[in-house]
């Protein structure tokens, strides 16, 4: 099915960076796997191939293109051509316009130019062990000492975790409030920030996924991130994004299993015939075929939607709430059809199921988005007055 999103300049695009996921990054996947972390080279060649922070001004070294469509694209490739751990769109679209958007210009001047060129990488520390989806459980606190804030804390299942130079981190600085949240950028080599072990995962083991300790940290005030207090609002300001960015994620990982899945039962044989020749593998292709792309169709309707500015958060959550149960579904079945061989490690189809299995947690879990959904419905249980309440006025 044609893409009518995509125009000449975003196929061209697409071939660049094909071509640089095939020769920069592909080779390397099967080391990085082992290893369980990306080396910091691969951020220099996407650096120098100007796919970092492509939003950004020209005068920070940015190529000044705002357009999702170029991130996309990038997320499409890498799942295709590249290795999933390589969080380059968490770098570039994810923690970057913390910066971008809510950055003094020292800030903007002083930060983005080495995140452009990969010399920097950024991660964002969020989750707590004792607060995931609820920042409003928060526990690492910011206490202000006048030139400085104290920064005390942990957190854990963070992204680029071990790599990671600038780490954007939300603290509490009002022990009062809920929402009195904030944002600071911690700086590798800053007193008292420590990282804990690369933690082993499930899947995405090229991913390094850190624990960070914050001990008496000194965080000079010109590295706070906008206002004190309205870190909740700023990362509300990011989530659609974030959701829209894991949906196109998740569905290109789910046509890299149809496609891989697709040559092997052609090629492999049972009772004397392809795989791929008996009905019931013909009839599940076609209908992962079929749900790729009805998903690719309302993705690329929310990419459209995200580039005026006005995808909402409902929306954004059904991108995320189909697109990672469709990868898990596709997945699985990619696994079945691959039979014994799909079970090892060394199948790449064994490696997209276990990777997919995080794809409906993080980000606000299937759970959440559905409950996201639902009250865009109306069918939210907190606003609801019982009839006894009712009668009573």
């Amino acid at each position: 099915m044609d893409r009518l999103i995509f125009e000449e300049e975003h196929e061209m695009f697409r071939d660049s960076v094909r071509s640089f996921m095939q020769n920069e990054i592909g080779p390397h996947s099967d080391r990085w796997h082992e290893q369980g972390i990306v080396d910091r080279e691969a951020f220099l060649a996407a650096g120098e191939m100007g796919l970092l922070l492509m939003w950004a001004d020209e005068k920070y070294g940015g190529a000044g293109v705002p357009d999702f469509r170029y991130e996309q694209i990038l997320i499409e490739e890498n799942a295709h051509f590249g290795d999933p751990g390589f969080f380059m769109t968490l770098h570039s679209r994810l923690v970057g316009p913390y910066i971008g958007n809510f950055g003094t210009e020292e800030q903007k001047a002083r930060w983005l130019p080495k995140c452009i060129s990969g010399e920097h990488i950024l991660a964002v520390a969020i989750t707590e062990p004792g607060a995931g989806s609820d920042v409003a459980g928060i526990r690492t606190r910011a206490e202000d000492k006048g030139d400085h804030f104290l920064l005390n804390g942990s957190k854990t299942f963070i992204s680029n975790g071990i790599n990671a130079d600038l780490v954007v981190v939300v603290a509490r600085t009002d022990p009062n409030s809920s929402h009195g949240l904030s944002l600071f950028v911690v700086e590798r080599g800053m007193e008292g920030f420590e990282r804990g072990k690369n933690l082993k995962k499930m899947g995405l083991k090229s991913q390094d996924t850190a624990e960070l300790f914050f001990n008496n940290v000194r965080v000079p005030k010109e590295n706070l991130l906008g206002e004190t207090n309205r870190g909740f609002y700023q990362l509300m300001h990011a989530l659609a994004e974030e959701r829209l960015l894991g949906a196109c994620g998740y569905i290109a990982s789910a046509e890299a299993a149809f496609n891989l899945t697709l040559d092997y039962v052609q090629e492999r044989k049972a009772f004397g015939q392809a795989i791929a020749d008996f009905q019931n593998t013909r009839f599940k292709l076609a209908d992962m075929r079929t749900e790729i792309d009805v998903g690719y169709a309302f993705i690329d309707r929310c990419v459209e939607v995200h580039n005026r500015g006005a995808l909402s958060a409902e929306d954004a959550a059904k991108a995320k709430l189909w697109t990672s149960e469709l990868e898990a579904r596709v997945t699985d079945e990619g696994v079945q059809l691959h039979g014994g061989n799909g079970y090892m490690d060394e199948y790449r189809i064994s490696r997209l199921y276990t990777n997919a299995r995080i794809s409906r947690i993080y980000a606000g879990s299937s759970e959440i988005m559905r409950e996201i959904i639902a009250r865009s419905l109306g069918l939210d249980p907190r606003k609801k007055v019982s009839r006894s309440t009712a009668d009573a006025a």
